[in-house]
């Protein structure tokens, strides 16, 4: 699960620069960049950064879902049905 990944994207869906989020999300640009590199945010810091994308946290935690988070038994249900979902919600996000 890569959430810094999930909300880059959501981000750029939004047309917003890293330093507009940060902002309106209260934390600092280097906080945010640290998400986006990998470190995996708190929960309050990941609670303002939906609010100021507008989006609730369960559509980060799917955009953030990976084939490497699925069991190997669910992974052709995978290929198969994530990118139609992904397309969903990232629908909803914009």
């Amino acid at each position: 699960m890569n959430l810094g990944k999930a909300i880059k994207e959501i981000r750029k869906d939004k047309s917003l620069s890293q330093i507009q989020l940060a902002s309106a999300a209260n934390i600092t640009q280097a906080a945010l960049s640290q998400i986006g590199n990998g470190k995996r945010p708190g929960i309050n810091t990941l609670k303002k950064i939906s609010y100021a994308l507008k989006v609730p946290e369960s559509l980060i935690y799917v955009v953030a879902l990976e084939k490497e988070d699925i069991p190997k038994n669910k992974a052709l249900l995978y290929d198969k049905l994530f990118p139609v979902i992904k397309s969903l919600v990232m629908e909803i996000a914009v």
